[in-house]
């Protein structure tokens, strides 16, 4: 039976800043398991974001749970808080320090929202993923290739798909030391 890489990775933590950088990592580590690299930069700064409001306006406590789902053509993001007042994309003037979160998840991301869910609230948004017609760049390898004629004068390196037989374990998926 082949067993497939888990699709669904949920976090519950304290919106603190040490967390928050944690979960950054926890994120980036399960996006390079799901071979999604190129959605890691994106998906670290939207759930920065998401996280920091939650730190900086969530009542009546900082508790939150993360979620990231691979689904068929996205990936979805998602943190859920206790606190049911719903955020305002603010119109943050050119010298305001704060007040961009959610216009900067707006920016960088397919979609986004804000679902009531009781006790309060689930602010998610998506990204894009890559094609899996496409090989994914850990799976192409260099080779060499003959310009023409028996004695090549010159050697092209080119980058082909994965070889047919040669087996590349999986990588562990991510864990995190954090209780919670």
């Amino acid at each position: 039976m082949i067993s497939h890489p888990s699709r669904h990775c949920t976090v519950e933590l304290q919106a603190l800043p040490s967390r928050i950088g944690q979960v950054r990592r926890i994120v980036s580590a399960q996006l390079r398991y799901w071979h999604m690299d190129v959605l890691i930069d994106r998906a670290s700064l939207g759930v920065t974001e998401l996280l920091s409001n939650v730190h900086r306006h969530a009542q009546p406590d900082k508790t939150c749970t993360v979620e990231i789902e691979l689904l068929l053509d996205r990936l979805k993001v998602s943190v859920h808080d206790h606190d049911p007042r719903l955020p305002v994309v603010a119109d943050a003037g050119p010298l305001a320090t704060c007040g961009r979160g959610l216009a900067m998840v707006a920016a960088m991301s397919e979609s986004w929202g804000v679902l009531p869910d009781d006790p309060g609230k689930v602010v998610w948004f998506t990204l894009p993923a890559p094609s899996a017609a496409e090989p994914a760049a850990w799976d192409r390898r260099p080779h060499l290739t003959a310009a023409g004629g028996d004695r090549p004068r010159f050697t092209e390196v080119a980058l082909g798909d994965h070889v047919a037989g040669v087996h590349r374990p999986e990588p562990a998926p991510a864990r995190s030391a954090v209780p919670g």
